[in-house]
């Protein structure tokens, strides 16, 4: 298997970098640091994926503009009510069973779906949800997989 290298991976984060230091000069800078999170967590999850070096630019480039984009839409109180409820979703609700959060300051809503449950082949529990938002009337939906830590914490894993 082709191992990705470090300089492809070192230059895609620099793009992002430089990118998201532009958007942070125009005055937010909450799409910066959505945007620097959004591409690494891009860049591990396609090298976990076993991703070559383009795969692996492309998701820290992807996983760049998707995070700055939800960095600047989201407020503080926005990210922890979507952790609040994708955790209680996860912990408590049936496949099939919505929880939901408002925040009353600024309009935005979601819900979380658990969809499927099952144990990977080392014994750990997992959870596959969709996501739902809505922010200045437009609706986005995702998808992930969340899988119980030793902890009793839910890591999302995609």
């Amino acid at each position: 298997m082709h191992k990705p290298r470090f300089g492809t991976v070192a230059l895609a984060i620099l793009m992002i970098v430089l990118l998201t230091g532009c958007a942070e000069m125009s005055g937010n800078p909450k799409t910066a640091i959505g945007g620097l999170g959004g591409a690494t967590v891009g860049g591990l999850i396609a090298g976990a994926a076993g991703g070559g070096s383009a795969g692996i630019a492309a998701g820290v480039i992807g996983g760049g503009l998707l995070g700055g984009l939800f960095g600047n839409l989201l407020d503080e109180r926005d990210r922890r009510l979507a952790t609040q409820t994708t955790h209680h979703a996860l912990e408590t609700m049936p496949g099939g069973g919505t929880t939901s959060c408002n925040n009353p300051d600024n309009g935005h809503a979601g819900t979380v779906t658990p969809i499927r449950t099952y144990q990977t082949t080392t014994g750990g529990n997992c959870r596959e949800y969709q996501t739902t938002m809505t922010i200045d009337g437009r609706l986005e939906r995702s998808y992930g997989t969340a899988c119980r830590q030793p902890d009793g914490s839910w890591r999302v894993v995609n």
